[in-house]
């Protein structure tokens, strides 16, 4: 599915649409990738998912710590998504540089949203995620949102 965004106001009501249709997986972390160029908007729709499922505090690119991880406010009877982490691999070179990240364990805990910007960077050391979001920049401005959800 292809979404495009004239507006940063567009592109976080993308983020946080999809964000709503989020839903942890039984048995495993809920693994979302988001690629694009530099400057593309990894970050922003991040930030922007993350207002939507509750977190009040700012949300900054992981960029030079490589993760950082929120906790999401619980409703009430409600079951969904414990933590939120937000890692960023572009400074790591192989799959394997995320096991000192602790990744595996996060994974298995079906509690936690990840959010993997820079996927290419780590793929031989991911599981099939459950959604990969690619961002682009348009010539024109604005961005075209490329999903694709196993």
């Amino acid at each position: 599915m292809e979404k495009t965004a004239e507006t940063l106001r567009t592109f976080e009501d993308i983020a946080a649409e999809f964000a709503r249709g989020l839903r942890p997986r039984a048995h495993e972390a809920t693994l979302i990738t988001l690629s694009g160029e530099l400057g593309a908007g990894k970050t922003a729709f991040v930030k922007a998912a993350a207002r939507e499922l509750g977190i009040t505090e700012t949300v900054n690119s992981p960029t030079f710590v490589l993760e950082k991880i929120y906790a999401l406010p619980r409703k009430s009877g409600e079951a969904g998504f414990s933590r939120l982490i937000h890692i960023d691999a572009y400074r790591l070179e192989r799959g394997s540089d995320l096991s000192a990240l602790g990744f595996d364990e996060l994974m298995r805990d079906p509690g936690n949203l990840v959010f993997l910007e820079w996927p290419e960077q780590v793929a031989d050391g991911l599981p099939a995620p459950s959604a990969a979001v690619r961002i682009q920049s348009r010539p024109a401005g604005g961005r075209t949102l490329t999903f694709s959800v196993q």
